[in-house]
């Protein structure tokens, strides 16, 4: 008993002389030093990779402001496009996304943001049975300066792509009463307003119109700006 005890001491004190003479070669000291280093660096390039996400993050959103700008209508008119219909409608039918909202336009540079809300399987009485098209009016830079509420004209259209351009229309002035058309203040856009039985599903479906061609449909939206103030 007393030899393995002698046995493992004579180990455990080799061991130590090797360690402390491994420790003394300078290319184990630099391999031990540069270990040291990259562990503390661990806790930077991870803090790095977080500053990289958030920079292509905000690289991102404005890429996405840009594009907006560049494509920004200041005549009051929208023509917007929405493609992959099917897979939409089948979203909306099955509740995932419910309503789409359109690229903002403005009445005149310095005047009514807007935009335009579209709910493919319907809205309200039209949910289920119609397509619902809307018009809202958002919060704008300039809102301080314009007369409100908004009482311009506004026409909603859906392009029919035959040649026969049957298109479909629906128009409406404002209600000057309804909070719809006050300016925005606690939020970034109004209540929608517009026709929730814009049109029926069963003439979109008509293989003899081409409301939908190539999965693709086209909305107008017209603001007359004839009586608008200028900044």
């Amino acid at each position: 008993m007393m030899q393995q005890v002698e046995r493992i001491m004579q180990l455990e004190q080799k061991t130590d002389e090797l360690q402390t003479s491994l420790r003394e070669i300078p290319q184990v000291q630099q391999l031990h030093q540069s270990v040291e280093q990259l562990k503390g660096l661990i806790p930077q390039l991870s803090n790095h990779d977080r500053q990289v996400a958030t920079h292509e993050i905000r690289m991102a959103e404005m890429d996405l402001r840009f594009q907006m700008l560049e494509t920004a209508s200041y005549d009051g008119r929208l023509l917007w496009k929405i493609r992959d219909f099917s897979h939409r409608k089948r979203d909306a039918v099955q509740g995932r996304t419910v309503s789409l909202y359109s690229q903002p336009f403005y009445a005149g540079r310095f005047g009514y943001k807007m935009c335009a809300r579209i709910y493919l399987n319907g809205d309200g009485i039209g949910r289920g049975t119609h397509m619902s098209l809307y018009f809202v009016v958002m919060k704008g830079e300039y809102d301080a300066l314009l007369p409100w509420p908004f009482q311009h004209r506004v026409s909603l259209i859906l392009l029919d792509q035959s040649a026969a351009k049957r298109h479909l229309k629906d128009e409406f002035f404002p209600d000057p009463n309804s909070t719809s058309f006050r300016r925005p203040e606690n939020a970034e856009m109004n209540v929608a307003s517009g026709c929730p039985l814009f049109v029926a599903h069963t003439v979109l479906d008509n293989p003899n119109n081409q409301y939908i061609k190539d999965d693709t449909l086209f909305i107008k939206v017209l603001v007359d700006m004839s009586n608008l103030q200028s900044v």
